[in-house]
């Protein structure tokens, strides 16, 4: 048993001053949210070490099998020397009490919770569902999103459908920046010198649903237990702190507003 609080408030032994810590709650591991939270700490985490991160807690609502079969789909590595762990607490107990978002009718034990998610796809209890959906088919022109890229990459690597978007080298086991030689989004005319191309999200999303939530549902969906404590529809966040074993103040804070609205670590690398 692990206590949050007292992992937040001590200070990194390898730090000689102040430590920075970084915790992401992350959701159920067949979620699109924790699949994302994976995605993109995968790529930004040599950047916000950069940034005086020292330790990481990727926190996830499922059991640790479940946990395990995650991370080898986004390619995390984690381990002390990295400077992330991974946790589980299954029933989401931990989030809950960060205060993220339950989802629509989380009280409501006469509705079936598949068919509450169903309803959150469609924004209820999750105001910000329909934008982020939205804003993954029409793109971006103002701000960059590089760790699509490298998570279309990892999904091409192990496999998973579409697997046309890039082009990779073959002289490289190893999913970096140098393995990506074509990215055919880029030679959409006129808004493939975007910073996020039209599609390019969406295609990640369909490959994280077809080839990890659904390819692995058996592994990763939630269990009674879980589903139970409202799991399925209760959504994620994170926070960064800083401490120096006597006093500790959060730097950065967000609670998921709905599916695929998870944080944008462009806006955290610019606020820590």
């Amino acid at each position: 048993m692990i206590d949050i609080g007292d992992w937040l408030s001590s200070k990194s032994s390898s730090s000689k001053d102040r430590s920075r810590k970084l915790v992401i709650f992350g959701t159920y591991a067949a979620d699109f949210n924790a699949i994302e939270y994976g995605q993109r700490l995968r790529y930004y985490w040599p950047q916000l070490q950069a940034k005086g991160i020292d330790q990481c807690a990727f926190l996830l609502s499922c059991q640790p099998t479940a946990a395990r079969k995650l991370l080898q789909q986004v390619d995390l590595p984690t381990s002390k020397e990295d400077g992330i762990e991974v946790w589980t607490d299954n029933v989401g107990q931990a989030a809950r009490v960060f205060g993220v978002q339950r989802g629509w009718l989380p009280d409501n034990d006469n509705v079936n919770p598949f068919l509450k998610l169903f309803g959150m796809l469609w924004g209820l209890g999750a105001w910000a569902t329909l934008p982020a959906v939205i804003g993954g088919y029409i793109g971006n022109p103002f701000v960059a999103q590089p760790w699509i890229e490298d998570a279309l990459a990892v999904g091409q690597q192990q496999g998973r459908w579409p697997d046309m978007a890039l082009e990779l080298s073959t002289t490289s086991g190893k999913i970096s920046p140098e393995v990506v030689t074509v990215n055919k989004f880029k030679d959409l005319p006129l808004v493939g010198s975007w910073p996020r191309r039209p599609l390019e999200l969406a295609t990640l999303r369909l490959q994280s649903m077809m080839g990890i939530s659904l390819a692995n549902w058996d592994d990763l969906a939630p269990d009674q237990e879980a589903l139970d404590a409202g799991v399925l529809t209760q959504l994620g966040g994170c926070m960064v702190v800083e401490t120096d074993g006597t006093t500790t103040k959060p730097i950065y804070e967000w609670r998921d507003p709905g599916i695929c609205a998870v944080a944008n670590f462009e806006l955290m690398l610019k606020q820590i």
